[in-house]
């Protein structure tokens, strides 16, 4: 479950071999694609070891700057950046990625490059001002998640020096730059290297997590609801316990006919991914369960993956098709050695939601046996009270009759 992720450093020149464009960042991508056999499947898209720069432009005050890169088996990213007067920006980054890559897409039913637009949201920057981001942030679209980290970039480098002037992203604070900062080589081709994630530790929770209320839409309509309280478990150096806050956490996914997965993204350190599916039990009764979760989790203070866990062999939460699921009481997900799932208060459907309404819920065997021991409990409270009274009656005319033999 974890691994190494890989840095591109990319120093463009122009036609005096002055640096013109600069950019040192980490980023991964995660992919949620249609299967050979109509299931949705998410995959982890991560840079590989070697990266090329091809078709990179300097830009001026009238062309757009370009940073493209590419890398694997037919995949590439590029970010274009406009200057206006005394601040650059950011316009549009495009992913296009190659499901003909069978390592990544081992199945996929649609064959070739896919290419996704995203509108760059973030501020401008002053000229002369080199942009860093050293927490990582997410862009979402079409059913991709891009995550970014460790971010250094300059467009429009004056004079062929990347500037010490920095303008930090909304996610970093004072505390959260490296001791070491990244430093400038001045390269002409990209250049990879291998950074170590760093463990991270957090006070344990006190009490459970908040309870969030989760839904997709297919159209207009939901058609996937769920209810649920997280919380992380990770074996580190010290045991992690993270609750999800549900005020801060962002649901994504697809639904299907025998598939569906809800993504969530808490925006500012883990992604979590359900994926369900439908399997027939008889002729005639289909029903549904949790098949696969995915855990990713990034350090808090640079954004570097501290794991990344998947169980695609779950058997958990089956319930009749067209029915829901719940269970109040704490379920443990084992994901893998090092990382835990923990779930409180869970209502969830994945499949034929009508009326945005949960349909009748199967209970867990844990709420079943607490449900069966409540009229027990009420049974022989009772029962009790029944002996007391009838304890009562009997000295009570032991006491009259002793009274009126003494008259």
């Amino acid at each position: 479950g974890f691994f190494h992720s890989y840095a591109v450093e990319v120093d463009i020149k122009d036609a005096s071999n002055a640096t013109c464009l600069y950019a040192h960042w980490m980023m991964r991508f995660l992919i949620t694609y249609e299967s050979n056999n109509g299931d949705y499947k998410t995959t982890t898209l991560n840079l590989s070891s070697s990266v090329t720069h091809n078709g990179s432009v300097c830009g001026n005050d009238t062309q757009a700057a370009l940073l493209a890169v590419q890398f694997g088996e037919g995949h590439s990213w590029s970010i274009n950046m406009t200057k206006n007067n005394e601040t650059y920006q950011g316009d549009f980054i495009t992913l296009t990625y190659n499901t003909n890559d069978t390592a990544v897409f081992p199945d996929a039913k649609r064959k070739g490059p896919v290419t996704v637009l995203v509108k760059d949201l973030s501020r401008p920057v002053q000229l002369n001002t080199v942009f860093v981001c050293h927490n990582s942030f997410a862009l979402e679209a079409e059913n991709t998640t891009q995550i970014f980290w460790n971010v250094t970039m300059q467009a429009f480098v004056q004079n062929g020096t990347v500037s010490k002037k920095e303008s930090r992203c909304p996610a970093d604070t004072p505390t959260s730059a490296p001791t070491v900062p990244p430093t400038i080589a001045n390269v002409t081709a990209a250049s990879t290297t291998t950074l170590s994630p760093a463990p991270t530790t957090a006070p344990k929770p006190v009490e459970n997590p908040d309870t969030g209320n989760y839904s997709l839409k297919s159209g207009n309509k939901t058609c996937f609801l769920a209810t649920v309280g997280l919380q992380l478990n990770v074996s580190q150096d010290k045991p992690l316990l993270i609750n999800i806050n549900p005020k801060t956490t962002v649901a994504d996914g697809a639904c299907g006919n025998t598939t569906a997965t809800l993504k969530l993204n808490d925006g500012n350190s883990t992604l979590i991914g359900f994926t369900f599916a439908v399997k027939n039990t008889s002729a005639s009764v289909q029903k549904f369960y949790l098949r696969e979760v995915n855990v990713t989790l990034l350090n808090r203070l640079n954004g570097s993956v501290i794991s990344s866990a998947d169980n695609s062999n779950l058997s958990k939460w089956d319930a009749f098709l067209g029915s829901s699921y719940m269970c109040r009481k704490e379920q443990t997900l084992q994901i893998n050695e090092d990382v835990q799932v923990h779930t409180f208060n869970l209502w969830i459907q994945p499949f034929l939601v009508e009326a945005n309404k949960f349909a009748t819920a199967e209970e867990c065997i844990a709420d079943s046996d607490l449900n069966f021991l409540i009229p027990i409990a009420v049974g022989v409270a009772l029962g009790f009270l029944i002996v007391l009274v009838f304890i009562s009656y009997i000295i009570g005319r032991r006491k009259s009759r002793t009274g009126y033999q003494s008259v």
